[in-house]
């Protein structure tokens, strides 16, 4: 039986929300393997809020995806035939190789990975691009000490929820602005979270002075916009606000909206900085084994989000910016 390859390609940028303008959905065969290559199955997909960074034909860290090209994606899979002298059938991988069920590699920025470790969404959430930009974003450009008030946005998706938890072990007081009261309730009852802010059903300013009393020393924004701008009334001297992301932002159809407040990094000394995860790829092995000793010691809970079936991605992708997705978003290829 031949099989099948699924494929989400872009067909048209965007202007605002993706769309079902915005894809193409296309089945073919696999291709057959050359010398050098190899044939992955793809089982888990990541899905990032990055992803909506990857359709603007604009300058970036990274080269936008280009029209008619398999969508940009974090994977993990299979290797069900190997040409390649690194690896060999039935290793597990983790790449980007696309919104696709089977991707042929010549093995470049492929790393293996093991299933008996931890499983295999594991590798794109908290094992994965998400943890190390949570682990370096905070630690190295944060620079948290004990004692010191940390605040995230997002704080119930795949980055903020693991840097609340890194702040929580170093010895931090954390509290998370998230969307909903199950989100906050969450991150209390189950990662330890000091405090939350509602952001859907709270003044964000005025709860801010509430449950940061000593001022913010750090901020990890995931979210830009209006509660950036709103933290930044609340910084203390010599704060560290480490922009990892703007979601808020992302599928405006208008300018992007800045921070108002900026005026507080300067009567506060304070640093603005913005973290990109690939800056810090030689170091991932160090993150990686920090991680997962957390995990294994039960200082650091982990929640994937799952949904199945490659075909629903459009859908699933929009979770993101709906604010529904609780914990790391990963698609599982096969329903």
């Amino acid at each position: 039986m031949t099989k099948i390859n699924k494929q989400w390609r872009l067909k048209a940028r965007p202007v605002g929300e993706p769309s079902a303008e915005t894809w193409d959905y296309t089945e073919t065969e696999i291709p057959t393997i050359t010398d050098g290559q190899l044939l992955i199955k793809v089982e888990y997909i990541s899905i990032d809020p990055a992803m909506r960074g990857w359709l603007n034909d604009a300058k970036s860290y990274i080269a936008p995806v280009q029209i008619g090209e398999v969508m940009r994606a974090g994977t993990v899979g299979e290797v069900i035939e190997s040409k390649h002298e690194k690896f060999i059938v039935g290793d597990y991988v983790a790449g980007h190789d696309g919104v696709q069920s089977y991707a042929v590699s010549d093995g470049a920025n492929l790393y293996k990975v093991d299933p008996k470790l931890a499983p295999l969404s594991y590798y794109l959430g908290v094992l994965g691009m998400p943890g190390m930009t949570g682990y370096f974003g905070l630690l190295k450009t944060g620079q948290p000490k004990a004692g010191e008030t940390v605040v995230v946005s997002g704080a119930a998706g795949a980055v903020g929820s693991l840097v609340g938890q890194i702040a929580k072990i170093k010895g931090c007081r954390v509290v998370g602005i998230a969307g909903g009261a199950e989100k906050c309730k969450f991150l209390v009852d189950e990662l330890g979270f000091d405090a939350t802010i509602d952001y859907k059903n709270e003044d964000v300013k005025k709860a801010l002075k509430k449950t940061c009393p000593d001022g913010v020393d750090v901020y990890f924004d995931n979210v830009g916009g209006d509660i950036l701008n709103d933290v930044l009334t609340q910084i203390n001297l010599h704060a560290r606000i480490v922009i990892c992301g703007a979601i808020s932002q992302y599928n405006n159809t208008t300018e992007v909206k800045g921070p108002s407040n900026y005026l507080s990094l300067l009567v506060n000394r304070a640093r603005m900085e913005g973290i990109v995860v690939f800056d810090n790829i030689k170091e991932y092995p160090v993150a990686m084994k920090d991680i997962a000793g957390w995990i294994q010691s039960g200082d650091m809970k982990v929640k994937d989000h799952i949904v199945e079936g490659i075909e629903t991605f459009p859908d699933t992708l929009m979770m993101l910016f709906k604010g529904e997705n609780f914990g790391k978003l990963v698609l599982k290829v096969e329903g």
